[in-house]
């Protein structure tokens, strides 16, 4: 093999890890919490409170409410593609559903919280908590 053969090799292959790398990164959605923290509580992106469900194991990869209890406290649902990332993590629902839980702990809205900054869930039937960072 000549010098030119080699370089050439050379810049393909460096051009490959650079096309590599770019579509790494290109997948936003997993790079972008579901969710953000006000005060130390998370929120979703309506600015409204989400829960955790102490019935949901923490890193179970299962929610414990479905059917009636999903309707009260609405799952933070994610899309198929969404992937999670550091503490964000994706779980399947019994219905099929995505759902992001946080620490393990599947995330979910209360149906009575009217507007931002409503925590009217916490402490419910002693099982129901905000959900902190």
């Amino acid at each position: 093999m000549d010098f030119i053969t080699l370089r050439r090799a050379a810049l393909v292959g460096a051009a490959s890890l650079t096309l590599l790398a770019g579509c790494a990164t290109a997948d936003t959605r997993s790079a972008t919490p579901p969710a953000r923290a006000e005060s130390g509580v998370l929120v979703g992106g309506n600015g409204m409170t989400l829960y955790t469900f102490d019935k949901d194991p923490a890193g179970g990869g299962k929610s414990a409410c479905n059917g009636q209890c999903a309707i009260n406290w609405p799952p933070l649902l994610a899309a198929d593609s969404d992937r999670g990332s550091g503490d964000w993590s994706v779980i399947t629902r019994d219905d099929g559903k995505k759902q992001w839980a946080y620490k393990g702990k599947p995330l979910y809205f209360w149906i009575k919280d009217q507007k931002p900054g409503d925590k009217t869930g916490e402490g419910v039937n002693n099982v129901w908590h905000v959900a902190k960072e």
